[in-house]
């Protein structure tokens, strides 16, 4: 069922994951997913797919973990061709429906693009992505996203709350930190 008319931007949703293969000849679908547990992207029964510029909404008819991944079955999907049509488009979801978090808490997209500051006021750059390491996040900050930067480079920061973050101005879109800028 695509329902294009009714998706907003992409700039209104967050990337949740990615089709990428046909799984069997019924039209499943395996998953990667970006969410923390893996099985978080198939807590959202309505998935707005993203292949190129183009914008869909797929209601999600089953979706289970299989081996180390996760395989699901989208509404109108019901040949290995159609889930061959579908592999490649990100899983996206409107930003509106994310569930809430406390008030210490931020998601990634959140974080993405601020301006990353010193204590003493030294511009890093701007946050590009955030991955896992396993023992903390890490954001990578690039110094050519900001042109005020004290320079061009690539600094990857360890996401440490109150050690390495000291404050995150959202409004203001700025995250102040203690680091070394020659580091």
């Amino acid at each position: 069922m695509s329902e294009h008319a009714t998706v907003q931007p992409a700039d209104d949703h967050v990337v949740l994951g990615k089709l990428t293969s046909p799984f069997g000849v019924k039209g499943w679908l395996k998953v990667y997913s970006y969410t923390s547990p893996m099985e978080g992207v198939l807590d959202y029964p309505l998935w707005v797919l993203r292949s190129g510029e183009s914008l869909e909404r797929r209601r999600l008819v089953q979706g289970r973990r299989h081996g180390k991944g996760l395989v699901a079955l989208l509404e109108g999907c019901d040949t290995r061709e159609g889930a061959e049509a579908l592999a490649g488009a990100e899983i996206l979801l409107p930003k509106a429906e994310l569930p809430e978090l406390d008030a210490d808490e931020l998601y990634w997209h959140q974080l993405e693009g601020l301006r990353v500051v010193t204590r003493e006021g030294v511009v890093l750059g701007r946050i590009d992505h955030l991955f896992e390491t396993g023992a903390n996040d890490v954001m990578v900050v690039k110094g050519a996203l900001a042109p005020d930067a004290v320079d061009g480079g690539e600094r990857l920061l360890p996401y440490l709350p109150e050690e390495v973050i000291l404050e995150v101005d959202l409004d203001a879109g700025v995250m102040t930190v203690d680091w070394d800028p020659d580091f």
